[in-house]
């Protein structure tokens, strides 16, 4: 059994909040606790509760050698490029900032390149594809303490269409 990260278990308080809306997206959920910011509303005492989470993973393509040279190569280039210039701007590139742009993007190219197919090496085929993923709510509610639940459903009707 894993243990929820301990800044997101509710405490006794937290469990007595009631409910004042329902929500399909979690943008929208996060408007409607803007709305009530705006209205001066103690947003403090609020929360939003995604339910019936899903872990959601879109696979973005087929893995190979050759892409994953390519991806390792890519994420070297920009790091490199980070370091460079951060080495260039501190003088730490011999005071040529073009030379240490430059020596931070083949450094970064190279140890990316090896990194990824490193990577891609270790997998050993297990899992041959990219992808992206992330959790997903059924829907979310907006729950907010007891004593303001009642000013926080009449300031949540008054709030404007989208």
């Amino acid at each position: 059994m894993t243990r929820s990260d301990p800044r997101l278990d509710l405490t006794p308080d937290q469990r007595a909040r009631v409910s004042v809306a329902t929500y399909s997206t979690y943008p929208e959920a996060q408007r409607a606790v803007d709305h009530l910011s705006d209205q001066q509303f103690p947003v403090e005492r609020t929360a939003i509760v995604g339910e019936g989470l899903k872990m959601v993973e879109q696979v973005t393509g087929r893995l190979s050698w050759g892409r994953a040279a390519s991806l390792g190569l890519g994420q070297g280039v920009f790091i490199g490029l980070f370091v460079g210039l951060l080495f260039g701007l501190l003088g730490l590139g011999g005071g040529n900032l073009a030379f240490a742009l430059g020596y931070g993007i083949v450094m970064g190219a190279v140890t990316g390149l090896v990194w990824g197919l490193v990577g891609y090496a270790l997998s050993g085929g297990r899992r041959d594809f990219t992808s992206v993923g992330g959790m997903k709510a059924d829907h979310y509610l907006l729950l907010v303490d007891p004593e303001v639940a009642e000013q926080a459903r009449t300031l949540l009707a008054a709030m404007p269409p989208r």
